[in-house]
């Protein structure tokens, strides 16, 4: 399929409102669909918990950045130390008076794959003047393998171990990036990785305290069943754990699957020094990033708590 760029017309707004639209999930009809739902979480938990055959082409159909105005960019296969190939996309800050010593590291939200979120990455871009590094787990995209929590963890710990090997980003302070189950990923790797001091700040949008207790409202007749679920993802446990990395929660008040207080207790619990909680008062499980505010958030964010007196 032929490549055209976005009319030079769009917004931030316009661009985060298509990369949306490609993650939306199905929403189950009835209750006799939500009981099936609920037998085949028990014995097909991951095909539910990653859905990364949705849309039904998201598997070989990845957009380029081309498709959205960006030229500079590279498009990446990296190793992962069990075997696998994760497709990535590293966009280059433009250079100019206004670029940062600064990259972001961009983990996506479930469905879909990096390619949807092309608009997202370019608007952070935009707004931050930064290199943005788009990771896609195993499983999902033009990424090889089976996703579950043990290896989405290990990829993440190779998409920052890249950036600090490549040469143009190594000596740059990174900002973890997480939306919904991307929200999760971000979380275990920074509490993982809190000596080195090259993590600069931690972005959380719209994720949940657990998969165990994320499940009774996703599927409530499978309630009963949560407790039998072999993916985890406690971020109530582990963000505690993150002390000293700045952190900035971002949380759609209207958010149809992720229950907004699931954001508020995360910010109830977390101890690092700086936490800063920022509402959408309309944003949506999909579609916060499209609400007034959202990139001006990020970018106060960045600015007075990551690279303040730090640049």
């Amino acid at each position: 399929m032929a490549e055209s760029p976005p009319p030079p017309s769009w917004s931030i707004s316009n661009m985060a409102n298509s990369a949306a639209q490609f993650m939306r999930l199905p929403v189950l009809a009835s209750s006799g669909l939500a009981v099936v739902a609920s037998g085949l979480l028990y014995f097909k938990q991951n095909e539910l918990i990653y859905p990364r055959n949705v849309p039904v082409d998201a598997r070989t159909n990845v957009p380029s950045p081309r498709q959205f105005g960006i030229t500079d960019f590279e498009d990446l296969q990296i190793p992962t130390p069990d075997g696998e190939s994760l497709h990535a996309l590293f966009l280059r800050q433009r250079p100019g008076r206004f670029s940062r010593n600064l990259t972001v590291l961009m983990f996506h939200g479930n469905a879909g794959n990096i390619g949807h979120r092309v608009p997202i990455a370019k608007a952070v871009q935009d707004t931050l003047q930064c290199n943005v590094f788009m990771l896609e787990y195993r499983g999902y995209g033009m990424s090889t393998g089976v996703p579950d929590e043990a290896g989405l963890k290990i990829d993440a710990q190779t998409g920052l171990d890249y950036l600090r090997h490549r040469p143009e980003t190594r000596d740059t302070k990174i900002v973890v990036y997480g939306q919904s189950l991307g929200g999760a990923v971000a979380i275990n790797l920074v509490a993982s990785n809190q000596e080195p001091g090259d993590i600069g700040g931690l972005i959380l949008e719209n994720t949940f305290l657990s998969i165990r207790k994320l499940i009774p409202n996703v599927f409530p007749p499978a309630r009963y069943l949560a407790r039998f679920c072999h993916q985890y993802w406690n971020s109530e446990q582990i963000l505690p754990k993150i002390t000293h990395t700045p952190i900035l929660f971002l949380s759609g008040l209207k958010d149809e699957l992720v229950p907004p207080s699931n954001m508020a207790q995360l910010f109830a619990v977390c101890n690092s020094e700086i936490k800063l909680w920022r509402t959408l008062p309309s944003g949506g499980h999909n579609d916060s990033v499209a609400e007034p505010g959202y990139f001006d958030h990020i970018h106060s964010f960045i600015t007075e708590e990551v690279l303040a007196n730090k640049e």
